[in-house]
């Protein structure tokens, strides 16, 4: 079996790294975690949000090297196609890369304002609008794909778009935000998994090395 390295920084702050990580143990592909230094300035961009074209998180598989966690995504659903990382449906799978390219894309505002820090918890948070909006925009989606697929993950099963949303999840619970029932009741369902359980175990232990993060991420 060809060796596997994948590239993430900080397990506490870095929500594109948790995607590859979560997006490699769906596919159940074995690999060693490269994990670079939140002072490394490549890092420190992902954390920051300051690049859009940085190789954080990465995954390096043999001889082939992909970044880009949607690229990484459709990469281990070729090389590992029993974990149906996208759904057998055309439209289901058609449904699933909008609903991950939406995520991959947009929601700066959710991301400047309830930036990913899993250490932290902000009870009645004063959200903004435009980040409303985007809250409103990402449970509506939920909704749609629970009603959809009938559960108990956004595509029934467990699809790369669960890793996409699952950071989301965590800021939600960060900065108090109130979810209707079935977005509730998805969100614990996604937080119940053992390797949502094993991140975090893993970023409560995380060293502080990261300084005041006073700009938007």
């Amino acid at each position: 079996m060809p060796k596997t390295t994948l590239r993430i920084t900080s397990k506490n702050y870095s929500s594109w790294s948790m995607r590859g990580w979560l997006l490699a143990k769906f596919a159940g592909l074995p690999f060693q975690e490269d994990i670079v230094p939140p002072d490394d300035p490549d890092a420190r961009a992902e954390i920051l949000l300051l690049s859009s074209s940085i190789l954080v998180p990465s995954l390096k598989h043999g001889d082939i090297f992909v970044w880009d966690t949607l690229a990484i995504a459709e990469y281990l659903n070729e090389v590992r196609p029993a974990a149906k990382l996208l759904p057998a449906d055309q439209a289901a799978r058609a449904h699933c890369r909008a609903i991950c390219g939406e995520m991959h894309s947009g929601f700066s505002a959710l991301r400047s304002a309830l930036p990913m820090n899993l250490k932290a918890h902000f009870p009645n948070f004063k959200i903004w609008s435009r980040a409303q909006a985007d809250i409103q925009r990402i449970t509506t989606i939920w909704k749609e794909c629970l009603a959809t697929y009938g559960g108990p993950y956004l595509f029934g099963e467990r699809t790369m778009a669960d890793a996409m949303y699952a950071p989301v999840i965590t800021r939600f619970i960060t900065y108090d935000v109130k979810l209707e029932p079935i977005c509730a009741a998805y969100s614990k369902r996604i937080m119940a998994m053992p390797e949502m359980k094993e991140w975090i175990a893993a970023a409560q232990k995380e060293p502080e090395d990261i300084d005041e993060l006073d700009v938007e991420f």
